[in-house]
């Protein structure tokens, strides 16, 4: 079965001081997230028309500052209203290892990154092209290409691919191995590019990068993933772990003789799960969150 939601391993809680004993948010705390970097991620979930503050269990006031942040119960402070932010999350799928992403695209990541983005780690054999267990992510999902046309988000590209699709570009995708793919197309990491491209985990750090940054050179590369796309991505990521009880995660690994949309039906959002599902079964796509 699907998990329904991310509060599980939350180890972090939100509370609205006026009724503190209803939990509005959380999210699961690893290395690196400071309590400046909280106060972002409350201002992506949160709208509010006057100044607040947040204020640990203990009564005191949390800075905002580079201090790492602590679990536990947090309250936001407001003489105003608190509002849920209601910025569209868009269902993400996680590609089967057969996923037919375009050879001009896969090409173009593997020459730039030649190993693990978040890791640090290269590719023993990229030399002779070999690039076994390292696969190509797009930042902003391909399955949406109508999404980023609507949107106008082409505009955020600056070095257009031959096939003129700008959402193919080199500069919306990244290299990873292929457990950091799975969880970044997830919204389980993230990279926070308002803080020196800081690495953020929302889910158990396996790989330990929670916290650690880009490499400089990957950063100043032009052809890098640029600041927008990464943003959109961060904040999906925001909205999927910490908003309310969290995106649900659907299931990737089906038996061979399950009926797919019959699982994604008996899931949690089961009418996003089934818009998406015609076309990724074309795209090479399974529903993944």
């Amino acid at each position: 079965m699907p998990v329904q939601n991310r509060t599980p391993w939350r180890n972090v809680h939100i509370y609205d001081a006026s009724d503190p004993d209803k939990v509005l948010d959380g999210l699961l705390l690893n290395n690196g997230v400071t309590t400046a970097n909280f106060y972002s991620m409350v201002e992506i979930v949160f709208i509010f028309d006057q100044d607040y503050t947040l204020r640990d269990e203990s009564g005191i006031n949390v800075g905002r500052d580079d201090h790492p942040l602590q679990p536990g119960k947090y309250l936001i402070v407001t003489a105003g209203s608190i509002t849920v932010s209601d910025e569209t999350w868009l269902v993400r799928a996680a590609p089967v290892s057969t996923s037919p992403y375009p050879e001009e695209f896969r090409h173009a990541i593997r020459e730039r990154d030649r190993g693990c983005v978040m890791t640090g780690r290269g590719a023993c054999g990229a030399a002779v092209g070999f690039f076994l267990g390292l696969e190509t992510a797009y930042v902003f999902p391909k399955a949406y290409e109508h999404h980023w046309i609507k949107h106008n988000y082409g505009d955020w590209i600056t070095l257009q691919p031959e096939s003129r699709r700008s959402i193919n570009s080199i500069q919306n995708g990244l290299l990873l191995w292929r457990d950091l793919r799975i969880h970044f197309e997830n919204y389980m990491v993230s990279i926070n590019p308002d803080d020196n491209y800081k690495i953020i985990c929302f889910i158990y750090d396996d790989n330990g990068i929670a916290g650690t940054y880009l490499d400089k050179a990957f950063i100043e590369d032009p052809k890098r993933p640029v600041d927008q796309v990464l943003r959109w991505h961060f904040r999906q990521a925001v909205l999927a772990n910490m908003r309310g009880q969290g995106a649900p995660v659907f299931e990737c690994d089906f038996p061979s003789d399950s009926d797919i949309l019959d699982d994604i039906m008996s899931g949690p959002k089961a009418s996003e799960g089934m818009e998406f599902e015609p076309f990724t079964r074309l795209a090479g796509y399974r529903i993944c969150n």
